[in-house]
């Protein structure tokens, strides 16, 4: 039994490195952010500062840990049998919780998922314990530590609101100072913003650097907290007099260094508070596999009161957590994911937006805009005037760190407000005392600047408001899958015991198998995609158009094709997966259209032609994937609805028509391809002959109707499917002729 116990210990400590990986592609989003949406340096600079920050917070983690082992539950009422299945059950749920989350790009909170994880899965095994033994479950207040349990969790669900509010303000007020033209605005007032913000950095590194952490002597740390004050004023106006001199001199961007600093600082706390999320039950476990094997008790007599005396963490431990961490934010893709959801959240721009909009969010723009528009009515309009002149960014000069920021989803500004105020709300909440979740503070500062920034704009709010509630119902999705989750593996391996751990097991690898597979694919299909917004020059646009016009005729083609075969053999399943391939490229084809004004103002002041060729290219591709759309949908319903088929004279009809548009299609792409038109009139022939074909078969299938030899669903569809496939002829001719215009002008030139 012992080596059964080695065994688990050991899984434990696999699981915490996977945990490790997963667990930090989903907080990444906490400390990067900011930085990256701002561009404040190229992408490694970033994760250089954020890893040093990473390192050092893991170090001083120690203090920490002691959440897992006493936290939540009382150690002092468990076996050591019963500790490891505590600890097994939070592991295998953690990792499959967070992978999932970061499948689909969704930051949650790692402390609320193991707080709610250790709370399922003690109340799991106390609740077994409890009934075996003949007793009622009114008892189970003696096994959890609801005290601290109900306090995170008021802790939490109050930092969110203040977060939001203060994050709402400050960047309100921030944007009055700086306005958009924040050249005009930056000498007078930077080095004063840069002082109060790298004042509360310091003051956030040292605070949650000290706390809590074994390794610094408790005098420095009773003497940091006695100084606060002092410390503060001091920092603040050294920091000021030295950021206004080197701006003199040097002409330095503050910004950049609260930027970089504030990343530093959140990577510090992340490490510091959320190390514990990942490895703090593995380290529990190995702690108490320790104690059992010097004890010589067995495992389910061995009480495990030593767990809920302070234990120190090993460093080593902690370092070699670091690193695997550090590693995971340069190498993982997951992590990216996450972080573009939140940055797509506060661009500053409107464009193609990852989430819909919902009744809710269209209700609170109404009702806002109602607002604001009784508002305005009721100020000054002196003061009205000067407040649009702040936020009127149609003659914005921006501080940009680098030559490509100018592609930024938002300023430093708003990148510095974000850091500053979530620093110093979590450095508040330590020196109180007081439980946060830090991806909750960080993520809603941020979309409280956003809101206050005026990002969520007409064209965006109810996108942006939708993509908030859709992250927030996440959280709570969170503590509710958790526990229910660690309860119930809890049991399985209470009653299961080493085989049930083997099931579980495989079933988590499997599970992050196939997350993997689906994150890699999706991750593929939207970056294939993406316009490169590094280069838009014209021979770039060319190119780029050339292979959207070859890619979609051919996708086309063949789901055209596809959806007619499926739809004579009535095959429901392929039709199916048509349906949702077209969706897709429907996607695409929007999402090209939604990014064409972003994509015109990258072109030169005088590529006209360019542009126009680019906007006549989109909405030939839009109304094309729209033509397949009213093919495929259709096709798959009447199928799915179990109506009758086309007869033989329709699939015969259908059949012809699909062969010529192949070799139409065919002919098309090779054109493109080679740049070569000089078969325009063969292929506008081709064209005809098929209208006319079609022609025919709509004048056949009125002849069918009057004679009643098919019925109305059959009809609809058949004349349907013959309307859009010459809509679709139509746009494609288009197309190719836009196209050799395009280049016929281009070679004039």
């Amino acid at each position: 039994m012992d080596n059964f116990y080695l065994i688990a210990v050991t899984v434990l400590i696999i699981l915490a490195v996977i945990d490790l990986v997963v667990g930090v592609s989903n907080d990444a989003v906490n400390f990067l952010n900011s930085a990256i949406g701002s561009q404040v340096a190229p992408r490694y600079i970033i994760l250089i500062v954020a890893s040093l920050g990473v390192i050092l917070g893991s170090i001083l983690s120690s203090g920490m840990m002691e959440i897992a082992r006493k936290g939540i539950f009382h150690p002092t009422e468990f076996y050591f049998s019963e500790i490891m299945v505590i600890f097994m059950a939070v592991m295998i749920t953690d990792i499959i919780l967070l992978d999932l989350f970061n499948t689909f790009g969704l930051p949650t909170s790692t402390t609320v998922s193991l707080v709610f994880e250790l709370l399922g899965s003690a109340v799991a095994v106390a609740s077994v314990k409890i009934l075996s033994q003949g007793g009622s479950l009114s008892s189970l207040s003696q096994y959890i530590n609801t005290d601290k349990a109900l306090a995170i969790i008021s802790g939490i669900l109050i930092s969110v609101v203040v977060a939001f509010v203060t994050g709402t303000v400050v960047m309100y007020i921030a944007r009055i100072i700086f306005s958009f033209n924040v050249k005009r605005t930056y000498p007078y007032f930077g080095a004063i913003f840069g002082g109060f913000a790298i004042t509360a950095l310091t003051y956030f590194i040292i605070m949650k650097g000290v706390q809590g952490t074994t390794l610094v002597p408790q005098s420095i740390v009773d003497y940091l907290n006695n100084e606060t004050s002092l410390i503060l004023l001091i920092s603040f106006l050294g920091w000021s007099i030295i950021l206004q001199l080197i701006t003199i001199f040097f002409r330095f961007n503050i910004f950049r260094l609260i930027v970089l600093v504030g990343t530093f600082a959140l990577a510090l706390s992340f490490a510091g508070n959320d190390l514990v999320n990942f490895i703090g039950v593995s380290m529990a476990g190995l702690k108490s596999y320790q104690i059992f094997a010097a004890s010589g008790v067995a495992a389910d007599h061995l009480v495990m009161s030593q767990l809920a005396g302070p234990v120190a963490t090993n460093t080593y431990y902690l370092l070699i957590a670091g690193l695997i961490m550090v590693a995971t934010l340069f190498l993982s893709k997951k992590s990216r994911t996450v972080t573009e959801t939140e940055v797509n959240l506060a661009r500053q721009d409107s464009g193609v937006e990852r989430f819909g909009s919902s009744q809710f969010s269209r209700s609170l723009v109404r009702q806002t805009m109602a607002v604001t528009a009784s508002l305005a009515r009721i100020a000054p309009r002196p003061i009205v005037r000067f407040i649009e002149s702040r936020f009127d960014q149609t003659k914005t000069h921006k501080v940009y760190p680098r030559k490509n920021a100018a592609n930024a989803s938002f300023d430093l500004v708003r990148a510095s407000v974000n850091l500053t105020i979530a620093s110093i709300l979590i450095s508040t909440a330590t020196s109180l005392k007081l439980p946060l979740s830090t991806t909750y503070v960080t993520f809603m500062v941020a979309m409280g600047s956003s809101l206050a920034d005026r990002a969520w704009g007409r064209e965006s709010a109810v996108y942006r408001i939708t993509g908030v509630v859709t992250v927030i119902s996440g959280w709570f999705f969170t503590a509710l899958i958790a526990f229910s989750v660690a309860s119930m593996i809890a049991i399985a391996l209470s009653f299961g015991g080493k085989w049930a751990m083997v099931g579980l097991i495989v079933l988590a690898g499997y599970i992050l198998l196939k997350s993997h597979k689906l994150h890699k694919k999706k991750y593929a299909e939207r970056h294939s995609a993406e316009v490169d917004e590094l280069a838009f020059e014209d021979s770039n646009i060319v190119r780029k158009c050339i292979k959207d016009v070859e890619e979609m005729l051919k996708n086309s083609i063949e789901i055209y094709n596809q959806t007619l075969v499926g739809l004579s053999t009535e095959d429901r399943k392929l039709l199916k997966k048509i349906n949702a391939r077209v969706d897709d490229l429907n996607f695409d084809a929007k999402k090209l259209k939604l990014n064409l004004t972003t994509t015109l103002q990258k072109f030169r002041a005088d590529s006209v032609e360019t542009g126009h060729f680019y906007v006549q290219v989109i909405d030939y591709l839009r109304e094309i994937a729209h033509s397949l759309t009213f093919v495929t949908g259709p096709s798959f319903q009447h199928i799915d609805n179990n109506h009758k088929g086309f007869n033989k004279v329709q699939q015969n009809e259908i059949k012809d028509i699909n062969l010529k548009i192949s070799k139409l299609f065919e002919h098309i792409i090779k054109m493109v391809s080679d740049n070569d038109f000089t078969d325009i009139p063969i292929v506008i022939n081709m064209q005809q002959d098929i209208l006319e074909t079609i022609n025919i078969a709509r004048k056949n299938q009125i002849k069918r109707i009057k004679s009643n030899e098919t019925g109305t669903r059959n009809s609809i569809l058949y004349l349907g499917i013959l309307n859009e496939s010459k809509n679709m002829l139509l746009q494609t001719i288009n197309l190719l002729k836009a196209q050799r215009d395009f280049i016929l002008n281009n070679y004039d030139e």
